[in-house]
This record gives structure tokens, sequence and C-alpha cells, in this order.
């Protein structure tokens, strides 16, 4: 694979690539091999899969990998309220289309963003996710910092809940358009599902992929900044097994080199 070279904050491993084609490799080899590490250990797993166009190429390889996919229950992180699950949009309709229609898990379950009660539904969701640990999080950096849909105003790196109903701030909406998801702002819903960060951090290990210049400050307040929810991914900084996947896009040494100024 084309490394161009690796480094170390606090606790979270950087991998830099050349281009992400590259990184998709590398993050679906590497988890395929953590894969099959912990299925050899535990018989089966259980993970968390993100939906953003970040994770096309990591996806496509990904599904390409002799896994024994029959022995993973798999989840999506963080789901639009109020978007039926047909809708291109969804982050259900994403994950079957990318992942969950082409390999065989032992179970998927969906978010249901057209339940008619989203307290219900929260209580549904966190029990399925606490029914057992959750191993492995494949997982992005939003534009503004986010980790699902855990935005600066309401990220909380003690949250008492596993899922939890959020407002979405304009720039992680704003990032939906950036991404060609919407048309337009005005189309992208303002409330969402969403795992909080606890329930996130509490899996055994976390792979994290963010490609892209539209990520290049983010990644930069991640690695650089002060451990706050002003930027909630600085928390990776503090997980004890996680791998952050860039490429030459999303990774700047220096913040005079970020194309994009807030």
């Amino acid at each position: 694979m084309s490394t161009v070279f690796q480094f170390k904050v606090d606790n979270l491993t950087t991998k830099v690539f050349s281009d992400r084609a590259f990184l998709g490799k590398e993050a679906a080899y590497d988890m395929a091999k953590k894969v099959k590490e912990m299925i050899k250990e535990k018989g089966e797993i259980r993970m968390v899969f993100a939906a953003a166009p970040s994770q096309n190429e990591f996806l496509e390889e990904f599904i390409k990998q002799d896994i024994e996919w029959d022995k993973i229950t798999a989840f999506h992180m963080d789901e639009y309220i109020g978007l039926p699950s047909d809708s291109e949009q969804s982050f259900g309709y994403y994950l079957k289309e990318h992942l969950f229609k082409h390999v065989n898990f032992k179970n998927v379950f969906y978010l249901n963003s057209i339940s008619g009660d989203n307290s219900a539904e929260c209580k549904r969701y966190s029990e399925l996710i606490n029914e057992k640990p959750i191993d492995i999080v494949c997982m992005g950096i939003g534009e503004n910092g986010h980790i699902a849909f855990n935005d600066p105003p309401v990220a909380d790196f003690k949250d008492a809940e596993t899922v939890k109903v959020v407002e979405l701030e304009n720039a992680c909406r704003q990032q939906q358009v950036n991404d060609g998801c919407f048309s337009s702002l005005e189309l992208v819903p303002k409330h969402a599902f969403t795992l909080t960060i606890p329930a996130m951090l509490s899996a055994e290990y976390l792979s994290v992929v963010v490609p892209g210049k539209t990520k290049a400050e983010a990644v930069y307040k991640t690695l650089n900044d002060e451990i706050s929810v002003s930027c909630p991914a600085t928390i990776l900084r503090q997980h004890k097994n996680v791998v952050l996947y860039l490429d030459r896009d999303s990774y700047v040494a220096d913040k005079s080199e970020l194309s994009i100024e807030k």
C-alpha cells in the first residue's frame, strides 16, 4: 500500500496515504485483519458503521475481503428523522447499497427514521446496542469535527444516553450539500438520531476513515486542538485502540496550509 507516513498523537495512531483509493484499500485490509482476529477470539462480533461518501472507497474494498460475515451483527450509527428508509439520502439506504446487500451478515439492525415516536425508537435501538458490547466502530469525522451526529453544540463526552435525538448544526447540514447528498440546505433534515459519544467509544476498536480537502480543517483540529466538545473528534485521542486514516488532501501539517478558513 502507498503509505506516505504514520505518526501518533496521544493514543491516536494516524496513517496518511497518497490518495483516497489507497486509503480505502489499506483501511479495509486492516479492518479485515482485525475482524478475523476478533471472530477467532470471540466467535461472533458486533460492528457499527458510518454512512457517508467519505466511506465509499473503504466499503468498496471491505466487501471484497474474505470474512465470516455471518458471524457479524451490524448496526448503523445515525439517521435523519423523517426520511423514509427507501430515500437515497437515508443512511440506512446508503449502507444497504454499499455494504449490507453485498454480504451475508448474521443480523443488520436499522434505526427507524419514521417510527413516529422518537423516544421509543431511542429506547428500542439503545436496548439492541446494549445487549452485548460493541466490538468495532467504523466511522468518519464531519467538517465541523462531529462524530456520528454529535455536533459541537450537542456533543457530550459523558452522555448518559446511548441513542438520542439531536438538532443538527447548520455546518453539519451544509456538509450534506457539499457531499452532493442534497441539492440545497433547505432539503436537509434538521433532526436526527445518533449514537452518543460514550456509546461509540465503548467499542474495543475504532477505525476512522477521513479523506478529502473538505475535512482538512476538522482533521487539523482533531490532531492539534485541546480535547473538548468544540471539536468532538478530539476525544478520539483518548481511546485505547483507534486508527485514523487520512489522504494527502485531508492531512495538513501546518494551519497555514488549510484551504478552508472559517
